[in-house]
């Protein structure tokens, strides 16, 4: 098999746009007429930019390649331009003609993909969601309402989530990291304590922040919330200097998960090394595709640290994470996203029942796009797929997370 052809689709979710602004998917196709589907999920710089990234690692280093030479292709993208370092732009466009080359691997050989990564070790994967507002919640008011926070949780368990994420904690800004208002930190234990109330001992909680905070203004918070006893503390600090995740784990009693922003086995090895992280959160259409991720799983187990894939993009990359999921021994729990426009994208090959998905055993991803719905929906806004705010963090008015809604006026 050669690998001949690249389509990449830059498709953006309807409103509200859970997943983020856009998704770039990209299809693979090799001499012999096998394709292959990955996702790229880099938002450092715009769609536009993004799509000449792709083509070019494409044409450079996997056109006329074998899709089975997974680890030859990372060295040679990975290397290009005498770099050898982890880079987000490059390595977001690698991993997802990566997951694509793996969908292909499945398909020549009529086998899912986890049965390439050592075999399935569960049927099922545990699952959790963001709290997303319900349908008669207001859109703006939902994010500062911990009475509305714990209703959408205890919906979520009654449909069988053992886990549910939120982040009360106001925004993450250029300046970040900074110090927590008071009113920040009041809402982050509301939330806590009335969702705990809600809910009891049926669900675990999972605090996201969105590397808010300073190494101090993140033990402030966490030292705060420990009597409700979150599973984990997200990302608590920005990810450009891993050696401080491990001040945050020794003085807050929850665990610290990471990882959404880092990518090749380089950045998480340094949290493994130093304590800094016993949750890894990778986004496998960033991180560096499945391949590395597996290899990452590998080495987290030695630490006897779990993984817990992350998703705040696509059904692709959704896909990706539900493979490599199935074939680690230290999974810890995958995160969801349902929507409509998700499901529909993928033909509802991926469901959510009773806080599980089950493992897919058709070929490849065990996917199969609607390339129709996916063109017909492409983007056009301005933005990046997720953005910060330009204004500090607000001592006086109070601050909020808006979960991650693009405005309506940037679509």
């Amino acid at each position: 098999m050669q690998l001949k052809d690249l389509d990449i689709i830059v498709t953006a979710p309807p409103a509200p746009g859970w997943g983020g602004r856009y998704w770039i998917l990209v299809k693979l196709t090799t001499a012999c007429g096998i394709t292959g589907w990955g996702e790229c999920y880099a938002s450092s710089v715009g769609p536009a930019a993004m799509r000449a990234v792709i083509a070019d690692v494409f044409e450079r280093h996997f056109h006329g390649q074998s899709p089975e030479n997974i680890e030859l292709l990372f060295r040679k993208t990975y290397s290009s331009g005498f770099t050898q370092r982890p880079d987000l732009t490059v390595m977001g466009a690698f991993s997802g003609l990566e997951i694509a080359c793996w969908d292909i691997l499945g398909k020549a050989r009529n086998r899912p993909v986890w049965a390439l990564l050592g075999g399935k070790l569960r049927d099922r994967i545990r699952v959790y969601t963001y709290l997303y507002p319900l349908p008669h919640h207001d859109l703006n008011q939902f994010w500062f309402s911990a009475d509305q926070a714990a209703e959408v949780a205890l919906d979520c368990v009654n449909r069988g989530y053992t886990a549910v994420k939120f982040d009360p904690a106001g925004p993450y800004t250029i300046y970040g990291g900074h110090q927590p208002a008071m009113t920040d930190i009041a809402q982050s234990v509301a939330f806590c304590k009335t969702i705990r109330d809600a809910v009891g001992d049926r669900a675990d909680l999972l605090f996201g922040t969105h590397g808010q905070f300073t190494t101090v203004g993140a033990i402030r918070l966490g030292q705060a919330m420990e009597p409700y006893a979150p599973l984990w503390f997200e990302e608590p600090i920005p990810p450009d200097n891993l050696l401080e995740f491990a001040e945050v784990a020794r003085q807050v009693r929850i665990p610290v998960a990471t990882g959404e922003r880092l990518t090749t086995k380089a950045e998480f090895a340094t949290l493994l090394r130093t304590g800094g992280a016993k949750i890894l959160q990778p986004a496998l259409g960033r991180a560096g595709g499945i391949w590395e991720m597996k290899k990452v799983s590998a080495m987290a187990e030695a630490f006897n640290a779990e993984m817990a894939p992350h998703l705040y993009a696509g059904p692709v990359e959704w896909a990706a994470n539900i493979h490599l999921a199935a074939s680690i021994p230290n999974l810890l729990i995958a995160e969801t996203i349902e929507t409509k426009f998700h499901a529909d994208l993928i033909r509802n090959a991926i469901t959510v029942e009773d806080g599980y998905i089950t493992v897919p055993d058709t070929p490849g991803l065990g996917i199969e796009i609607d390339e129709d719905l996916a063109r017909a929906h492409p983007f056009s806004g301005s933005g990046l797929h997720l953005q910060m705010q330009d204004a500090p963090c607000d001592y006086h008015g109070g601050n909020a997370f808006l979960g991650g809604a693009p405005p309506t006026s940037d679509t």
